[in-house]
């Protein structure tokens, strides 16, 4: 019995508008993304053993070499987060060690300079400097605030 079935051209055309409107209504509402994450991984893992070939498996090299990959795909995230929440407190660190410190601002064309009265803020920090607060990334020079002369 022969199943094959050929398609006029009009019913190709048909079908491949309904799969165009298909294949569109499904990306409605996703975002698209550069990267690949462990979630993605996994996915594409599972998608990989449903339709094996049953008659020809997956190698078990195979299988345990991808799961290696997932682990370490796993382990370079956390470390990304980790490394993350690190440069955050070291940034906070230094923001904060600037409290009374002579400090060089640029906010846009502008050239603040004065002393920093205080620090707000722990993920994005802020000096307070001539009651203005800035953004910590926007100081371009700090120095030691000149000790003040008592006068008579």
């Amino acid at each position: 019995m022969d199943f094959s079935v050929a398609l006029s051209t009009q019913e190709r055309a048909l079908t491949d508008i309904q799969v165009d409107a298909f294949n569109k209504k499904l990306g409605e509402g996703r975002v698209s993304k550069n990267e690949m994450d462990k979630d993605d991984f996994m996915n594409i893992l599972i998608t990989q053993l449903t339709h094996q070939d049953p008659t020809s498996p997956m190698e078990d090299k195979e299988f345990i070499a991808q799961m290696a990959q997932f682990s370490s795909l796993e382990q370079i995230t956390n470390m990304k987060q980790e490394f993350t929440k690190m440069a955050s407190s070291m940034t906070s660190g230094q923001a904060f060690s600037m409290v009374g410190q002579n400090v060089t601002i640029v906010d846009g064309d502008v050239a603040v300079n004065g002393v920093v009265d205080a620090v707000s803020g722990r993920d994005f920090p802020q000096v307070l400097v001539n009651g203005t607060y800035y953004d910590y990334s926007k100081v371009q020079t700090v120095s030691l605030q000149e000790p003040q002369l008592a006068s008579n």
